[in-house]
């Protein structure tokens, strides 16, 4: 899983050294999908209950699981979400990403680092001898003391949230994005989970577009995504999906 681990976090650095104004995210997509095949891998989106593409390219107010597309032309000023999957000799990694195009209000890159020290803050809590929501209500705290410090709201989408990841891209058990601790299963050292906090800079009510993959916030918010694989190890968390 290392492995595939890398081969994603090598592809989300393909995207992002090219995802600038006027690149569209099918452009973006063609690269990842060269990046994953080219380093032994095969992309876990493509086909996936018949995703279209090898990313997911969610663009501003999109959180999850946008369809990349030729139509979709970056522009300055625009924040975009990128989610990878790769597999290498049947295992997977999965890991998400969310870019600033050009220059972005401060408010989109605040959002942005509160998502990601979300993320990080339920990395810490994956240890041993945890329960799975201890996870869930640190990413929690997290992004309401961002908020709170940022002088803002910031929704944390409930709707999806984590899971467990290993021979399957999506695995038992679901893991929440927010919740009270010490429930669900015991934490144990072998266990690997795709930590992945959503938030948005308003309501963390969805909806999901007519083509039935592109989640939205309905407020019209924008959104961020951050998320790594991550191994339970009785010598703490081990990021699987960065360099």
């Amino acid at each position: 899983m290392r492995v595939a681990g890398q081969l994603v976090a090598r592809t989300l650095a393909a995207v992002a050294e090219q995802a600038k104004p006027g690149v569209s995210t099918l452009d973006l997509d063609k690269i990842a999908e060269q990046s994953i095949r080219d380093g032994g891998g095969v992309p876990s989106f493509l086909g996936y209950h018949g995703f279209p593409a090898s990313i997911c390219a969610s663009v501003n107010d999109q959180i999850v699981h946008g369809i990349p597309s030729a139509d979709q032309v970056l522009a300055d000023g625009d924040l975009i979400s990128v989610d990878c999957g790769a597999i290498v000799d049947g295992w997977h990694g999965d890991s998400a990403v969310t870019l600033a195009i050009g220059t972005v209000p401060a408010s989109d890159l605040a959002l942005s680092a509160a998502c990601r020290a979300a993320m990080d803050a339920g990395i810490a809590a994956a240890l041993p001898g945890g329960r799975l929501t201890d996870i869930s209500h640190a990413v929690q705290r997290a992004s309401e003391g961002a908020a709170e410090r940022d002088g803002v709201q910031y929704g944390i989408v409930a709707e999806y949230g984590g899971h467990g990841i290993g021979n399957e891209m999506h695995m038992d058990p679901f893991l929440p994005n927010l919740g009270a601790p010490g429930r669900g299963p015991r934490l144990v050292a072998g266990g690997v989970l795709a930590i992945e906090p959503m938030l948005t800079a308003g309501s963390a009510g969805t909806r999901t577009l007519d083509d039935d993959w592109t989640v939205v916030t309905d407020d019209g918010s924008r959104a961020v995504h951050w998320e790594h694989t991550v191994a339970i190890t009785d010598d703490g968390p081990w990021i699987l999906t960065v360099l």
